[in-house]
């Protein structure tokens, strides 16, 4: 298992992000609420980096002539083509094919640990 203590919880914001450098990545933690996610600060598009991307919410399906707004922080737009992604999960909003790598997260003694090993 290769799980690196990267950062100190109160680092990030609610709504915010930082980005970190393990094992020679740069992976970009976010923090929604009491809850911390790691991406991949790559866009697998044409490599962008997707932490300088703007965070938002985006339309939800909903009826002809309504467009409802949700996911309020929790989709990362890729700065150079805008592509969609969501934070939690790495899918892109367009297709099933697509996403951003993930990582998973472990929040221990007020310190946020990534493991590079598992989703």
């Amino acid at each position: 298992m290769s799980v690196h203590d990267v950062l100190d919880v109160d680092a990030v914001p609610d709504g915010g992000h930082a980005v970190v450098t393990v094992e020679g990545k740069s992976i970009g933690i976010y923090r929604l609420g009491d809850s911390f996610y790691a991406i991949n600060n790559y866009c697998p598009h044409q490599g962008a980096p997707m932490c300088a991307g703007l965070v938002s919410g985006t339309t939800l399906p909903s009826g002809v002539y309504e467009y409802e707004y949700g996911k309020a922080g929790e989709i990362i737009r890729c700065p150079w083509h805008g592509w969609e992604f969501d934070i939690r999960t790495g899918k892109s909003l367009f297709s099933e094919k697509i996403w951003v790598k993930t990582y998973k997260v472990i929040v221990e003694d007020g310190r946020v640990h990534v493991d590079m090993d598992r989703k």
